[in-house]
């Protein structure tokens, strides 16, 4: 395996800069498309509900089949910009890309859910999510992706997700920067072949990850659901590992972790090719810790509050949504919780130091308004600290 210094000298080579942001649809990729439609390795999938091309990228001869897709969900784009990076990658003339097309057959679907990704919603036009319809396989996009899993019969998928801020590595205090899950195939949660490889791959990831994102790497939730895509995949018999894409301190835009997922998919490649995965216990993937939901965007600790006529100290959250406006995605913060436990994390933390809480409404915070306040004589503007008079 190679170290993480490497992989990300690669990604900073083939980082497309022209793709960045949270809002990412097709019609962001048209210019990148068009230049790759030259090349004769995209085609037109499928449509969605409302008719937008659903495009597939395959690229290679090599014997291992891996397909890969992300932005099932409409508004988890981080792991898009990272398929990018890695399709203009393996279609270089690097030397590394050149073998990887030797070793693989890539099948890559950058947005399965363009309509999704045109209104930033999880679900597609039909308001149907996606990653809940393998049983029904109700949708047009569904009925796309298990056509192509029936044709191109891979030997290992990609499921690839954001997942949000709230989420901890563990009890550790350290945000869930990208977390890794190798599906359940059955409702006891059973470890056969194809989930034990899956599983041996992910801890080759997190040995390259813990050199860039010490203790930033999480364990996603394995309970069996039959209506998601990963459990379908291992359950008909394919390796499938989940890709969680999370919070970087101070990474909104999630460009640290679209870096993590470029070099993940690098090195899971890497870890098939040279099979490093072998030599891993599964003990060392269960070692991972399990994701927790300790983390608030924002924390006020030690701010008095009225409560029923009485001054309590309450520690408060702010929570950021996720708004399109325009062509951009804007955040904007909304109290979330009163009274959350000591416990509790924040991205960003302030210490109200005991001061008194009002806004325009009185002394107490309510959930789900904007986060415009003061406490004491110090002035918060959508959740920040403006000034102190």
């Amino acid at each position: 395996m190679k170290n993480s210094d490497f992989y990300r000298a690669l990604h900073t080579t083939f980082k497309n800069e022209e793709i960045t942001g949270r809002y990412i649809t097709n019609r962001h990729l048209n210019s990148w498309l068009e230049f790759k439609h030259k090349n004769e390795i995209f085609s037109i999938l499928g449509y969605s509900v409302l008719g937008k091309p659903i495009y597939q990228c395959q690229v290679g001869s090599g014997n291992i089949k891996l397909l890969i897709w992300s932005q099932m969900h409409g508004n988890e784009s981080t792991t898009t910009k990272a398929v990018v990076d890695f399709i203009t990658f393996v279609t270089s003339d690097n030397v590394i890309a050149k073998k990887f097309r030797g070793v693989f057959t890539f099948n890559i679907i950058p947005i399965l859910n363009p309509d999704g990704a045109e209104s930033y919603t999880r679900v597609n036009a039909n308001g149907i999510d996606l990653n809940r319809d393998f049983v029904d396989l109700s949708q047009p996009e569904s009925r796309l992706l298990m056509d192509l899993f029936a044709s191109f019969s891979p030997d290992y998928c990609f499921n690839m997700h954001d997942q949000r801020t709230i989420f901890s590595v563990g009890d550790t205090g350290k945000p869930a920067t990208i977390s890794f899950l190798a599906p359940s195939f059955n409702d006891g949660c059973d470890i056969n072949a194809t989930r034990e490889r899956a599983m041996q791959i992910i801890v080759d990831l997190n040995k390259v990850l813990q050199q860039y994102i010490p203790g930033q790497v999480g364990r996603f939730d394995d309970s069996y659901n039959r209506n998601c895509v990963g459990d379908t995949f291992q359950t008909l018999g394919k390796s499938t590992i989940l890709f969680e894409a999370g919070h970087y301190q101070d990474d909104y835009e999630r460009e640290v972790s679209r870096e993590v997922v470029f070099i993940s998919l690098l090195a899971s490649c890497d870890s098939i090719i040279n099979k490093t995965y072998l030599d891993n216990r599964i003990a060392l993937y269960l070692n991972i810790p399990q994701n927790k939901t300790l983390f608030y965007d924002i924390v006020y600790k030690n701010v008095k509050i009225n409560y029923d006529g009485n001054e309590i100290c309450s520690i408060f959250a702010a929570q950021y949504k996720e708004v399109l406006q325009g062509d951009s995605i804007v955040l904007i913060p909304y109290i979330s919780d009163v009274n959350v436990p000591e416990n509790v994390r924040g991205h960003v933390e302030y210490d109200g130091e005991f001061a008194l809480y009002r806004d325009n409404y009185g002394n107490y915070p309510v959930e789900n308004r904007v986060a415009n306040f003061r406490i004491g004589e110090k002035r918060y503007l959508n959740g920040v600290l403006i000034d102190g008079k």
